[in-house]
């Protein structure tokens, strides 16, 4: 006899439970053990929640396909803003080097002169020039340019390393909520079906005078409430489909259903939390920015206090024609040594004219000057020593700052896992009850309506697992990120 699309009365209802109460529990059981879930995997086995334990590094397994997506993380804007920001560094750090290398300048000179005015002749005169110059002195103006710079370019290489982390997270979220969303898009869907066919059925019943008029109102606001729903799903399906663009900085197409998805990067977290801060602490990248503030801070206190010790001292020697008959000098070569600021020079002058008739000569000269009133140096070593201080206290901000974040993604890290859990036992449920309502269904005790709304529920159920597992994963994904032991490199094969 064909299934009638209408519920049973309650009388026959009642009759059918009175006469086959006794062979019910068998038929519960029979579906149960040959039932299988609608969308759900296999249930991995309950278990308490995970306890890092002592760990170097953690584990990262990526999927063939989040790895292709990762590929075109690579090509991003964002990541190829990183590289160039780190590039930038480098060239500072040359260039840095180049001034504190040796430096070599050619000249020329020429004057035309006539004195006396009224009985002088015209007299034109022309010197070459080689002067060149290098830092020697370690605290040097250039030298600790170099040292500053590669401070720098050292913080520059962890920010380029946790920014691409932190793009590599980004990825994974954007990924996962758009898995979320087409899984939305599916259930409201499906449930937009099953308020369509409560509408159709309440209306027949209204039709044969079963049901009041404001029951088949409810019905229609159901049917109203469901069609928004899936409104709002397809809206926010479109709008992560657009993020991930965003970020990815080129279209990109999504798998339709929500199953075919790939999972986001596994981390296997297995390392202690103190192990975790310590490790965070020593390489994330406002640490390292703010180590490379207290080196400058202290490499410029010492040059202040450098400053108000030493006198402004410079040694210099000459030696070659010193000066002719007219007091002119010729051939000369020439060094000098500036002990305050570190730098030594030296200079070939060449004249262009006959120089043959100069004596030749040598010369050594000492000069020093020492401020006695009014230099403002003691000022400007207390302001060097109050910008260390801050610098110091930038870096413990820094490393409290890094502690707490570790701790707060450790315990959401803890919440998830547990979630987890309790996200399978409702799985179980479900499914449970979906074997249940087959049973029924076969008793004739419930309607294919009633079935197929406990099929929506085992469904949904299953996506939430699936949602919460992704959850567990990108809460130790983000962990990993947090601590620095996330490698941007390791799922797209390393630099190119």
């Amino acid at each position: 006899m064909p299934q009638s699309k209408f519920p049973p009365p309650e009388r026959t209802v009642r009759l059918r439970r009175r006469a086959l109460l006794l062979g019910l529990s068998a038929l519960l059981a029979s579906a149960q053990a040959q039932q299988t879930p609608v969308t759900s995997p296999a249930p991995a086995p309950l278990s308490a929640p995970v306890t890092p334990a002592t760990s170097p590094l953690p584990t990262v397994t990526v999927s063939p396909e989040f790895a292709a997506l990762l590929e075109w993380l690579r090509r991003s804007p964002d990541w190829r803003a990183a590289d160039l920001k780190f590039r930038s560094a480098q060239l500072t750090l040359d260039s840095a080097r180049t001034r504190a290398g040796l430096s070599l300048t050619a000249g020329a000179d020429g004057t035309l002169t006539r004195f006396p005015w009224e009985s002088g002749s015209w007299n034109t005169s022309a010197t070459l020039t080689v002067t060149a110059g290098l830092s020697v002195l370690p605290w040097s103006a250039a030298l600790e340019g170099v040292r500053s710079a590669q401070r720098a370019l050292d913080s520059a290489a962890v920010e380029l390393r946790a920014t691409r982390a932190a793009l590599t997270l980004q990825a994974a979220q954007a990924y996962e909520a758009a898995r979320s969303a087409a899984a939305g898009l599916s259930l409201a869907d499906a449930q937009l079906d099953i308020a369509t066919r409560q509408l159709e059925i309440a209306q027949a019943q209204r039709t044969q005078g079963l049901l009041p008029a404001e029951a088949v109102l409810g019905r229609q606001a159901a049917l109203e409430n469901a069609r928004a729903a899936q409104g709002r799903a397809s809206r926010a399906a479109a709008q992560a489909s657009r993020a991930l663009t965003r970020l990815l900085g080129q279209p990109v197409t999504l798998p339709a259903q929500a199953a075919d998805f790939a999972p986001p990067p596994q981390v296997t977290v297995t390392a202690d939390l103190t192990t975790l801060i310590a490790r965070a602490q020593q390489r994330r990248p406002e640490v390292a920015r703010a180590r490379a503030g207290l080196g400058d801070a202290q490499a410029g206190l010492g040059a202040a206090q450098l400053d108000a010790r030493l006198p402004d001292l410079t040694a210099s020697v000459r030696a070659g024609q010193l000066a002719d008959a007219q007091g002119n000098p010729g051939r000369t070569v020439s060094g000098s040594l500036n002990v305050k600021a570190g730098t030594l020079g030296a200079q070939v002058s060449l004249p262009l004219r006959d120089t043959s008739a100069a004596p030749n000569g040598f010369a050594l000269s000492l000069s020093a000057s020492l401020p006695l009133l009014g230099s403002g140096r003691g000022a400007a070593v207390t302001q060097a020593e109050l910008g260390a201080a801050q610098a110091q206290l930038a870096l413990d901000s820094a490393l409290q700052s890094v502690e707490l974040d570790v701790r707060s993604r450790f315990d959401t890290w803890t919440d998830e896992q547990a979630a987890l859990n309790a996200a399978r036992l409702t799985d179980e449920q479900a499914r449970a009850a979906l074997g249940s309502a087959r049973a029924r269904l076969e008793a004739g005790l419930i309607t294919t309506l009633e079935l197929q709304q406990a099929e929506l529920t085992a469904r949904q159920s299953a996506l939430n697992l699936t949602a919460q597992q992704n959850a567990a994963a990108l809460a130790a994904l983000a962990l990993a990120q947090a601590t620095t032991d996330l490698d941007p490199l390791l799922a797209t094969g390393g630099p190119r």
